[in-house]
């Protein structure tokens, strides 16, 4: 039987609720450079949002509850940090872009014990961000070589 290809999938938004809109938009765009793709419904009533960097794209809503970042859970004390992974092929470029724009790093860019090299830092709700990439050559030129958000 002959391999049956299938279609890509070029990205992934978390969704995120949060306590504000307008002030995580602000966070994405203003100190991690994303552009603000989507807010409303109206102007005066901004209760959902997306930004946008590269192939990465999060959603925001505020619906009355506070946010809920996995840190915050007693799941095994905190071996379910991450809310999100943002590949990024030059973490050293990103993280150094990030420290220009003032952003403070919940963990400093580094090669972790797991196998990868990046940096972590909480949006402006809590939520924990990791940027970087595995420093496994094999499996670094596997997701570069695959069609992520081209």
């Amino acid at each position: 039987m002959g391999r049956v290809s299938k279609p890509d999938i070029s990205g992934i938004a978390p969704f995120f609720i949060v306590n504000d809109v307008p002030v995580a938009l602000a966070f994405y765009r203003d100190r991690l450079g994303f552009e603000v793709a989507l807010q409303g419904p109206e102007p005066n009533d901004i209760f959902f949002g997306i930004v946008r960097r590269g192939a990465a794209m999060i959603m925001f809503k505020a619906v009355g509850v506070d946010p809920a970042p996995n840190y915050t859970r007693d799941v095994k004390k905190g071996v379910a940090r991450w809310d999100a992974y943002l590949y990024a092929p030059d973490p050293d470029a990103l993280a150094k872009e990030f420290s220009a724009r003032g952003v403070e790093f919940s963990e400093r860019l580094k090669d972790t014990d797991d196998g990868l090299r990046g940096f972590e830092l909480r949006d402006a709700d809590g939520y924990v961000l990791f940027f970087g990439r595995p420093r496994s050559s094999t499996f670094k030129s596997d997701w570069d070589s695959a069609s992520v958000g081209s």
